[in-house]
């Protein structure tokens, strides 16, 4: 099964934040095993930009989460950010600055429910040297407390 795949908590975990940052946009990663293409954990970040139009990852909470990544044998397997008046499309800033072949860029609409309970619109892309290509979300099951 191509695309991404994401356990459900961690979905909600992710629009949580962006409907909790709007009218800014959000941003994170989820990490996972370095060696695999399975998120999780989420770990939100600031939005150093704090634009409704723009995200940045703050410097100094960059690299912290890259040596403990590193340290914990993890990757960022996700990059998410929120956009707040459109679509949840790349946008040329977006595409620009996707630095990592190897990740899943999700990005969340809150464009219609803003920080309320209604829907929001949720996309993954994979960006390789300025190439956007859309992949299926695919939503599973958190596995049940034995």
């Amino acid at each position: 099964m191509s695309g991404l795949r994401i356990r459900a908590s961690l979905l909600a975990e992710v629009i949580a934040h962006a409907r909790a940052d709007h009218p800014d946009e959000a941003c994170g990663v989820i990490a996972g095993p370095a060696a695999q293409d399975s998120p999780e954990r989420v770990i939100p970040m600031l939005n150093a930009a704090r634009s409704p139009t723009f995200y940045e990852f703050e410097s100094g909470e960059l690299i912290r989460l890259h040596r403990a990544l590193t340290a914990a044998d993890e990757r960022a397997v996700v990059i998410y950010h929120s956009h707040t008046a459109t679509e949840a499309a790349p946008s040329p800033t977006d595409i620009a600055y996707a630095g990592d072949p190897a990740a899943h860029y999700l990005i969340v609409s809150t464009r219609d429910c803003h920080n309320g309970p209604g829907p929001v619109e949720v996309r993954s892309f994979r960006i390789v040297e300025g190439h956007v290509t859309e992949e299926p979300v695919h939503v599973l099951a958190d596995p049940q407390p034995s």
